[in-house]
Order: C-alpha cells, then structure tokens, then sequence
C-alpha cells in the first residue's frame, strides 16, 4: 500500500512543497471563486455602468501585469515560504476593501490589493514546481497544480450564485468576502510547510534577467501576448453577455463556470501525459486555438444549451497549459526562476491591458463586437506560435 502510494505521489509529482503550494491555491481559489465572476455585477450594483466595467477589467490586466516582476523578485530575495505569506496578507486587506465598498471605485482600491495573491504568487507558484520537481515531472506538477486552481472554479461559482440568487449581488458577494478572508487565515498555516532554500546568485537587474530568455520563450511570449489580448477583450464581458444579452440567471451561469473547469480537469491529465510522448507544441496549439474560439461560440449560442457547447470549448483552452507553463520554467536558470516567470508575465500581461477597455469601448458599439475582434485575434495569435515556434524547443 506504501508502495503504490508513493508510486502515485511519484507520478503526480506530489513531492511536498508543491502539495503545500498546490494545497495554497486550492484554498483561496476556493474563497476568491465565491464572487470572482460575479465582480463586473458587483460594479454594476454599486453604481458603475459598462465602460467602468471595461477599466476594471483594465486595471485587473495592468496590475497583473506590474506585480509580476516584484512578485518573482520577492519570492527570489526573500524565499518561497516568506514571500507567501506577504501575499496572502495583502490580498486579505483587499478582500476586505471590497466587502465595505460603499460605492464602486472603492472597488477598484481594493483590487490593488487583491491582486497580490493572484499575480505577485503566481511566479513563487511556477519557481516552486521548478525548484522541487525534475525536467521530466514538471509538466504533471503544473497538471496537479491546475487541477487544485480549476477545481474551486468548478464549484464554488455555483455556491456563489446561489448565494447571489438568494441574499441580492451585494450581499451574496459580500458573504463570500467574508468566508474568504477565513479560508485566507487557514492558507497561512498551509504555507509555512514551504520550504525550500534561496539559491543566490549573480545580482542581475531587469534588463540581465530578459537577456537571459531563450529566443524560442520569447517567440512563445509573443504568441501568448496575442492571445491574452483576445482573452481580455472578451472575457471580462462574459457573464454580463451571457446573463444580459442571452437572458440566463445567474445560478444557470454558475453552472456553465462548472461545465468549463471540469472539461479543464478531465482533459489535463491525459494531455500531460500524451504530450510527454508526442511533444508540447501540438497541445499548446489546440490551448490557442480554443480561445480564439471560445467567444465565437458565445455570441452564436442562442440560450443555456448551446451555451454548454461553447463553455466547453472554454475549457479546453487549458488542455495546453501545463505544457506551456512547464516550458517557460525549463528555460529559466535556476537563481533567475522567480523573476523570470514574473518577467514574462509582467511583459505578457503589460502588452494585453488596454483589451478590456477597447472592449467596452466595442460592446458601446454592439455587444457582439468584442467577441468578434477577440476571436479574429485569436486565430492570428494561433498563426504566430505554429510558425514560429519549433517543435524541438516545445518538448
């Protein structure tokens, strides 16, 4: 019995910092997912109409985008476990900003702070997976690791539109603040099994650690660029199309949200495994082809059923994920991991943050046109990745 569960645990790459980083986003991904999707509701709520909307969407990008970089050099200069903790508390503060919010640009000071979680952990995650896991078993911790992050996604929107049917969109979401800001004091204890040493190395400035990228990460960023442009343009805008436009509840959107991660969940462990045989790059293409797909199939669905078809679709945008994720950190040097990860996030997610605005700015034009763009751009980010980059360097 020992035996096969170590076997198991080997497989999965189950070794015991990456369970507890795992364990960490499960938890709060758990909390967050309460009222996540229903923020831009939330916003209408308290007074904000659809362009603020589309500059929270903004905002969201660009502050994904600044955090990343301090994010990896935090988690590089101080340890995994301390920068953790530093980023739960911060995002605790901004749970709590957007539970009193009288009005929505209070909103907007919360996220400042909420997004420490979700963008300044994101590359101690990714170093984490780096530093305990070999070449060849990285790809299937970033599988477990998604599977924990979907999981909740798959969950707790139903719980959280239930709430919202039955308590209004402020206090239902406001519930969920409030059972988030618990589970972000049991995340605490979580993290402190992290713990892995501080490799030092060379001081290298920003500028060092972009010299350092393989050209292939680099065409590979250039290709993601295109396609988190067409996911923000769109995205943001989903639940309102979707509740607004096409007409269903919000408890029925919940369950779309459901349908979407757990095609995302069913499909990440066979990928991994398959694309360890056939190589990443035929993965990684189907994960962008997905989304430029994704919105197409939105705007055509005419009620809930269609819809199922197209949140599937959705899902599937994760089929190549851990492929990806695995190849940025196999590219990154060992003492650079962190910074790496957040520098190609800060570059990725600084190149997609006016998209949520144009989309606002299309959606004042007709509801169906930011789903179009963001499509057709989808197609060309498609383009770009199979041309450009080669199979040798996706494997």
């Amino acid at each position: 019995m020992k035996l096969r569960r170590e076997t198991i645990a080997d497989f999965l790459g189950l070794e015991r910092n990456v369970v507890a980083a795992s364990a960490a986003v499960f938890l709060l991904g758990l909390g967050e997912e309460l009222w996540k999707r229903y923020l831009p509701k939330y916003l209408e709520a308290l007074g904000g109409g659809t362009l603020a909307v589309g500059l929270f969407g903004t905002a969201k990008d660009f502050l994904d985008a600044i955090y990343q970089y301090p994010g990896g050099w935090l988690a590089d200069r101080f340890g995994r476990r301390t920068a953790f903790l530093l980023f739960i508390a911060l995002a605790s503060a901004g749970y709590l900003i957007y539970l009193i919010s009288p009005s929505w640009p209070f909103v907007f000071i919360g996220l400042a702070f909420a997004m420490a979680w979700s963008s300044m952990a994101s590359p101690a995650i990714f170093a984490v997976i780096g530093d305990a896991l070999p070449k060849e078993r990285r790809a299937m911790g970033f599988t477990v690791q998604s599977i924990l992050k979907r999981v909740p996604v798959m969950i707790a929107p139903i719980i959280g539109g239930l709430m919202i049917t039955s308590l209004g969109i402020i206090s239902g979401v406001r519930t969920g603040l409030a059972v988030t800001l618990g589970l972000a004091a049991a995340t605490v204890i979580i993290v402190l099994a992290v713990n892995i040493p501080v490799k030092v190395g060379e001081p290298v400035n920003v500028r060092g650690v972009w010299r350092s990228f393989h050209f292939a990460l680099k065409r590979l960023l250039l290709s993601d660029i295109i396609i988190r442009t067409c996911e923000g343009m769109a995205d943001v805008f989903i639940i309102l199309y979707v509740i607004n436009v096409i007409g269903v509840s919000t408890a029925e959107f919940g369950l779309l949200v459901s349908i979407e991660m757990a095609t995302a969940i069913i499909v990440y462990i066979p990928s991994a495994k398959i694309a360890d045989v056939v190589g990443r790059k035929p993965f990684v293409m189907t994960t962008f082809a997905c989304f430029a797909l994704f919105p197409l199939a939105v705007i055509f669905s005419t009620g809930f059923y269609s819809l199922i078809l197209a949140f599937i679709i959705g899902g599937l945008r994760e089929i190549g994920e851990p492929s990806r994720k695995a190849m940025i950190v196999d590219f990154a040097e060992p003492h650079l991991r962190a910074r790496s990860v957040g520098l190609y996030y800060l570059v990725r997610s600084l190149s997609i943050t006016p998209a949520a605005f144009i989309g606002g700015l299309l959606w004042t034009l007709s509801p169906q046109a930011p789903f179009a763009t963001a499509g057709f751009i989808g197609i060309v980010g498609t383009i770009v990745f199979a041309t450009t980059v080669e199979e040798r360097y996706a494997s």
